[in-house]
C-alpha cells in the first residue's frame, strides 16, 4: 500500500488508547478520512502536536483499501487555531464549521473548493473577522459545492420564475422557493420575506458582492431562522454548535 499526500484540516480527535487517537480530517484532495495516528498522544510522538482542532497540517497516510481505518504517519503543522486565546465566540464558529463538515460530508468524496473555503473561512475567524457574515458565507458555499444549494430563483415544483417582491414561500423540504400554485401539497413551507431570499443569494454568489453587503437587522432573524431549519433537516438534526453561536442572528 502507497502512502498519501495532502493538506488537511482537523475536525475531531477520538482518544484510541493511551498513546493513541483516531483522528477525522478534511483533505483538500481525498475528501474526509478517519486515521488512526499511533503515538500521537505522547510528548514526543511522532506527529509534534500537530493534531489539533481546527489545525490545518501537511500529512502522511495510508489508505486502506476495506473498512479498516486509514494509518496517519506524518503531521506536519501549519497553522494552528488559535481564536480560543481571544474571543469564545470565534472558537465557537469555527467548532461549527468542523461541525458541517463532519456531517454533510461523506467518507473519500473530495471536494477541494469546499476544502480551500473552509481553510480561508477558519483563517479569517482566527484573524477576528465578523462572524455572522463570515459564516453565511461559508455554509452556502458549503450547501453549493456539496449539491446541496436551495433554489433562490425558480419554483422547485414548476421551474418557473419567482418573482422576489412581498413574501415568498420556501419549501424546506421541497429545497427552494415555490410559485403559488406549486405552494399547495408540499410540506414545511415558511413565507419569507423577499429581502431574505436576496440575501442568501448575495452569499452563495462566487463573487466577493458578499463582503459589501450589510444584512439589514430586521431580516437577521428571519434569515438565520430559514436557513437554519434548512441545515437541520439535511442533517437529521439542529446543528449542536448554534447553541452557542446566537451572535449569527444578531
Amino acid at each position: 500500500m502507497s502512502s498519501e499526500k495532502s493538506l488537511a484540516i482537523v475536525l475531531r480527535l477520538v482518544e484510541f488508547s493511551e498513546t493513541s487517537v483516531i483522528a477525522t480530517l478534511f483533505t483538500e484532495d481525498f475528501g474526509k478520512i478517519s486515521a488512526l495516528a499511533k503515538g500521537a498522544r505522547r510528548p514526543k510522538g511522532p506527529f509534534e502536536a500537530a493534531l489539533d482542532l481546527l489545525a490545518v497540517c501537511r500529512i502522511v497516510f495510508i489508505h486502506k483499501a476495506s473498512d479498516a481505518l486509514d494509518l496517519l504517519t506524518e503531521a506536519k503543522l501549519e497553522r494552528r487555531f488559535r481564536a480560543a486565546t481571544r474571543d469564545l465566540s470565534h472558537l465557537y464558529a469555527g467548532y461549527y464549521v468542523a461541525e458541517l463538515l463532519q456531517v454533510l460530508t461523506d467518507e473519500g468524496d473530495p471536494h477541494p473548493r469546499l476544502f480551500q473555503a473552509a481553510n480561508q473561512t477558519i483563517r479569517e475567524l482566527d484573524d477576528s473577522a465578523e462572524i455572522a457574515p463570515t459564516i453565511l458565507r461559508f455554509e452556502m458555499t458549503a450547501l453549493h459545492e456539496l449539491g446541496h444549494l436551495p433554489s433562490l430563483d425558480q419554483c422547485v415544483g414548476c421551474g418557473g420564475e419567482v418573482a422576489k417582491t412581498g413574501r415568498i414561500a420556501f419549501g424546506q423540504l421541497a429545497g427552494g422557493v415555490l410559485c403559488g400554485t406549486c405552494r399547495s401539497g408540499h410540506r414545511q413551507v415558511v413565507s419569507v420575506s423577499a429581502g431574505v431570499i436576496k440575501a442568501l443569494q448575495i452569499f452563495s454568489d462566487p463573487s466577493d458582492a458578499w463582503r459589501r453587503t450589510e444584512v439589514d437587522k430586521p431580516l437577521r432573524g428571519e434569515l438565520r431562522g430559514v436557513l437554519n431549519r434548512y441545515l437541520a433537516n439535511l442533517m437529521g438534526r439542529k446543528p449542536r454548535m448554534h447553541r452557542y453561536l446566537g451572535v449569527l442572528g444578531k
